[in-house]
């Protein structure tokens, strides 16, 4: 793996749980983490910037707890329309996150301030486009987002897209799209990437912020009830097919504020292809610890 020696040695395979909007908070992070693999989650899953720092807080001081656990992340959105940026930035470097994932912009005064303290900053891409320009404003890796992904995915292969960025980049790359097995993970790796990115496998954990309704769709659905649609927020994204039909959509016309976005996934959930391997509502340690056994096992027969 291409991340620094002191996070990557602290995983138990290479594996990042994403930051899901409305879903990741404390308790799955610390789940995740504890149990090896990279927890993480979105800044504005917190309502105000005091809430996000405290949340920081009381991550850290629960993981230093456990020895063996892996370092965590968070994502932090970019864009202008994003209020909080300076803000949570300020946070974030104050609280020195181990990991930072960026989102809707690569700005290198982000980036700077958080390798100032020896953070991480990943980025994830749909396009190589958008990797270009990652790599040109200094982030140190990527996250290759491909088609079956679930929020705002893309529509590339993982083969091709993961293929045509190794050719300028060696840096840090994680591969995203309906990743829900270790044996999805060990693939990753020998396509080139260096990390499985792992979200919709993780809303049906215990500690998943995700409500009782959201669940059980989820544990109800197939890849075919997953629809891929720029109607709810401007941005084509993967959401549950139901969710959808029940909703009223709104009006996206000239675009959709942070809030206004809040708002409309309350009701309307995303989620990625792989909706299909869920298993039951578990503790996150146990989804982990199925995904470290079938990474092992997959390694161990690989040709």
């Amino acid at each position: 793996m291409t991340l620094p020696a002191a996070l990557s040695a602290r995983l138990a395979i290479p594996a990042i749980v994403a930051p899901m909007f409305l879903v990741s908070g404390p308790d799955l992070v610390v789940a995740c983490c504890s149990a090896g693999l990279l927890g993480t989650f979105p800044a504005l899953n917190q309502r105000t910037t005091e809430g996000f720092g405290q949340w920081l807080a009381e991550i850290a001081t629960r993981l230093a707890g456990v020895p063996e656990a892996a370092p965590f992340g968070v994502n932090l959105i970019v864009h202008k329309s994003n209020a909080r940026l300076d803000a949570d930035l300020e946070q974030i470097v104050a609280h020195q996150v181990p990991v930072v994932i960026t989102s809707l912009g690569a700005v290198s005064e982000v980036v700077s301030a958080v390798q100032g303290y020896g953070g991480v900053v990943l980025h994830d891409v749909i396009s190589v486009r958008h990797a270009e320009k990652a790599v040109a404003a200094g982030v140190d890796g990527l996250i290759a987002v491909c088609a079956g992904a679930g929020g705002h995915a893309g529509t590339l292969s993982p083969f091709a897209l993961v293929s045509e960025i190794r050719r300028f980049f060696d840096g840090p790359l994680a591969l995203a799209g309906a990743i829900t097995e270790g044996r999805h993970i060990a693939a990753a790796r020998m396509m080139g990437a260096d990390f499985g990115y792992i979200g919709s496998h993780f809303i049906v954990a215990e500690e998943s912020m995700a409500s009782d309704a959201q669940k059980a769709m989820m544990l109800g659905a197939q890849a075919a009830d997953i629809a891929y649609t720029d109607k709810v927020t401007g941005v084509s994204a993967n959401f549950l097919a139901p969710s959808l039909a029940a909703a009223t959509l709104p009006d996206t016309h000239g675009g959709m504020s942070i809030a206004d976005e809040a708002r409309a996934w309350k009701s309307i959930w995303s989620a990625g292809q792989g909706v299909g391997a869920a298993r039951g509502i578990r503790p996150a340690r146990e989804i982990c610890a199925t995904l470290v056994a079938e990474y092992h096992a997959a390694k161990a027969t690989s040709l």
